[in-house]
This record gives structure tokens, sequence and C-alpha cells, in this order.
């Protein structure tokens, strides 16, 4: 190899060094160019889940409210020609020792009867939802002790429910009410034995309650 030939190759490889630092340079911007825009794809990516979560939050707020705004009226006319209730109040609540007790809709006689419906209502009920209502009625006594001595029906008012549930709300012995042309509607199926349930949160058996008391 002559002198010159030995320059030519020192001068190929400085030449195809820079090169090779070059792209690796372009290479190493390239991903970091990437790394940038998937970073803050990413960003923008965990703030539009935020913001759907919030949006669809604030959606099921709006439509658990425009189902108890719906759910009153329906069933303020239920318990008072049904049930022969009196006094209806929405959103009635209680506290007791830093604790909040919430039903939806409370309703019960003047006197007399001596009786109280609980309303729980429900977009879409799930076992959770027959569960909170039995534990509404139990704690009923403790947290409104002006209505302690009376007998407690609870109700279900609820858009949608699977069909097995119909069954589990009706064991319980609640009755239910389901939407019909934008209203709700007692439903009494034949042979349907309401439970009533007494001061102390326990059932009371034999009753025989199905509508209004004369």
């Amino acid at each position: 190899m002559t002198d010159q030939e030995l320059k030519d190759l020192v001068a190929e490889l400085s030449r195809s060094t820079a090169e090779l630092r070059a792209s690796q340079k372009e290479t190493d911007e390239q991903i970091k160019r990437v790394g940038e825009q998937i970073g803050l794809s990413q960003k923008e990516t965990d703030q539009q889940i935020k913001q759907v979560s919030k949006q669809l939050g604030e959606l099921g707020n709006k439509f658990g409210s425009f189902t108890e705004g719906m759910a009153y009226p329906s069933m303020q006319k239920v318990l008072e020609s049904e049930f022969g209730m009196e006094l209806v109040f929405p959103n009635a609540s209680s506290k007791i020792n830093g604790r909040t007790l919430e039903i939806d809709v409370l309703a019960y006689d003047k006197a007399g009867r001596n009786e109280a419906a609980i309303v729980e209502v429900k977009s879409h009920l799930t076992e959770a939802g027959i569960e909170q209502i039995l534990k509404t009625i139990k704690e009923f006594p403790a947290f409104f002790p002006d209505l302690a001595d009376r007998t407690i029906y609870g109700i279900i008012a609820a858009v949608k429910i699977p069909k097995n549930l119909r069954t589990v709300v009706q064991k319980q012995g609640l009755y239910l009410a389901l939407i019909s042309d934008e209203t709700f509607k007692l439903q009494v199926p034949a042979g349907f034995k309401p439970k009533a349930f007494g001061g102390n949160g326990q059932k009371i058996n034999g009753s025989k309650r199905t509508k209004k008391s004369k």
C-alpha cells in the first residue's frame, strides 16, 4: 500500500466515521423527537382520559339527578294513591354520630295506620342496590327516632332491572316500581306478599298489605 493509498484510506475512514457520527446524532435527535412526541401524546391521552372520566361522571350524575327528579312526581302519586301516605319528602336525610342516612323518597301517614315507606331510586338496579335499601330500612329507626315505631315498607323505583333481580326484590318483600311512558308505576305481581319492617328494622311476618289501607 502506497503512502497515497494509505492517506486515501484514512480519509475515507474519517469520512465514514463523520457520516456515522452524523447519522447517530440524527438518529438520537429523531429518537428524542419521537420520545417527546410520545410523551406529549401520552400526556394528552392522560388529559383526555381525565376529561372523559369527568364528563362520564357528570353525565352519570346528571342522569341520576334526572332519574330522581322524574321519579319523585310519579312516586308521590303512587305513595298517595296506593299507600295513602299524606306526607311525602324527596331527598330526606338525617345525621347521627357523624353518619348520615339518605333516603331518596320518604313518606308516611299523619295518623291512624302509623306506616312509613322508604323509596330507593335506581337508574340501573343491582344486587348492591337491594342490599342498600334493606340496610337503610334497618338503620331507619335510629336515624329517624320520631318515626321509629312505624311499620315500614320498602319500594325500589328502577329504570332498568335485570329479570333475575325482579325475583330477588319480590323475595325480599320489597315493592317494585318500573318506568313506563316516562312514569314510574307500581308492579304488584299475583301472589306478591310485601314484608313489613318493624321499628327495630326486623321483618314483621304475615303482612297482607298490597294496596292502600282503608
